[in-house]
């Protein structure tokens, strides 16, 4: 990878990936291939490439966007690259790298591709420009990311003004369009993805009026919180947007403080950053069954999803993780589908339920483990909690309890647990449960 170069976007798309307008034959005379990829993404470029150099023949990634990346291409900010490239990167370099890395090892990229319908066999319907294509696959990964929540999922009061967008629509139209959508906005929310926000406004000279939190604390690790202070934007935590005000665009928005007081900033936009949920749509029309704590759907050790035939990698198992994360993953993902693809996988119907008790825990990762030496893609339980809280994470499993390790964590903190955890030879249900200590 060292060797090569990076290009702008303009010859990449000249050169590689194709529009789906241009898609006549391009799965071959047939419509065929032997794994296609949904999503252009870290996750499902690094799959592909991975597929590519395990010797898996015909490797088709398709993606909705006109331009292959993902995310990191939107975020013109660093740190991206060190994991994957030794060099520290900005999000569009990044981005070119990754599409560069998967066209040098043969994979096939369309953009501007939409697909329609996942059904058994597998088989895809997609629409494109060139207008409705029936893909016929031996396996389909699926990697399509996580989106932010909405003003409206987020149950927001006041007027429907404009200038109200998510950290993803900013960097779009910051990064790609060049457009400036306002001058002094609130954030409302501190993830990590708040603290690019404040970055992204930064590069156009726009200053945020305030950093809105409703916990006591910031959701991102506490060095991130020094980022505005250091712009000198107010962090605001204990603090409740209420409504946001304005008739064409934003005027303002109403706060509710610590104590009660409501109170009223002026402002021309708001950025309604984080609460990421996986970009699933397309999984709940189809027959892969869906995991309700993650949203995203019930995979195995392998990334393999309820249809074997299908598999999933990246930001839709469970929202978020970093860039680098899901590279390492769809890495990871792709070489257990190559493994398939020569069967050898272990039988899917010896898996058992991985299940979850109590409140605390927000979400498991995977959701089913089959009994195999097999070394398995996700090679650890995630999880993540509901609220701050501090215990004992144990597991049940055949009626038999143990602690499996002492948490003091909050909400968005990554938890990881071994799949060693688990008996070799485990049957029947495990069940983790956060027992709480008594504050």
């Amino acid at each position: 990878m060292s060797g090569l170069t990076e290009q702008p976007t303009e010859q990449l798309s000249a050169q590689g990936p194709t529009r789906g307008d241009e898609l006549s034959g391009m799965y071959g005379p047939e419509n065929k291939a032997d794994v296609v990829i949904i999503g252009a993404g870290p996750a499902g470029l690094s799959a592909a490439t991975e597929l590519r150099r395990c010797g898996v023949q015909s490797v088709v990634v398709l993606d909705r966007e006109p331009v292959a990346g993902g995310i990191p291409r939107h975020c013109d900010h660093y740190p991206y690259g060190l994991r994957e490239f030794s060099r520290l990167l900005r999000g569009p370099a990044y981005a070119r790298r990754l599409v560069v890395a998967a066209l040098a090892a043969g994979v096939r990229i369309h953009t501007g591709v939409s697909i329609q319908s996942l059904t058994i066999g597998p088989v895809l319907t997609v629409t494109s420009d060139a207008g409705v294509r029936v893909v016929h696959a031996r396996r389909v990964l699926i990697a399509t990311g996580a989106r932010e929540t909405s003003r409206a999922a987020r149950f927001i009061g006041g007027t429907k003004p404009g200038g109200v967008v998510s950290t993803g629509a900013l960097q779009g139209l910051v990064h790609l369009e060049g457009i400036n959508p306002f001058r002094a906005p609130v954030v409302l929310g501190t993830e990590l993805v708040s603290f690019s926000a404040l970055l992204t406004c930064r590069h156009l000279g726009i200053r945020p009026v305030a950093m809105i939190e409703p916990g006591a604390s910031t959701t991102a690790f506490w060095p991130a919180r020094w980022l505005p202070r250091i712009l000198g934007i107010p962090l605001l935590l204990k603090t409740e947007l209420l409504t946001i005000e304005g008739e064409s665009t934003v005027s303002g928005v109403t706060i509710r403080r610590p104590n009660g007081d409501i109170e009223r900033l002026n402002a021309d936009g708001v950025i309604v950053s984080g609460h990421f949920r996986p970009e699933s749509a397309i999984l709940a029309r189809s027959h892969i069954e869906l995991d309700r704590h993650t949203g995203g759907p019930v995979v195995d050790q392998f990334g393999r999803c309820s249809d074997p035939d299908f598999f999933a990698a990246g930001n839709l198992l469970r929202p978020v993780e970093t860039a680098g994360w899901s590279w390492q993953e769809g890495k990871a993902v792709g070489h257990a589908i190559a493994q398939s693809l020569q069967g050898k996988l272990p039988s899917p119907a010896t898996g058992i339920a991985v299940e979850l008790a109590g409140r605390s825990l927000k979400y498991v990762v995977p959701q089913r483990i089959v009994p195999t030496d097999v070394p398995p893609a996700l090679d650890s339980f995630q999880f993540r909690v509901s609220h701050k809280a501090q215990g004992r994470l144990c597991l049940s499993i055949n009626g038999t309890r143990k602690t499996v390790k002492s948490l003091s964590t909050v909400p968005e903190r990554r938890i990881r647990v071994p799949l060693t955890v688990l008996p070799r030879s485990p049957s029947g249900t495990a069940t983790f449960e956060l027992v709480e200590s008594d504050r």
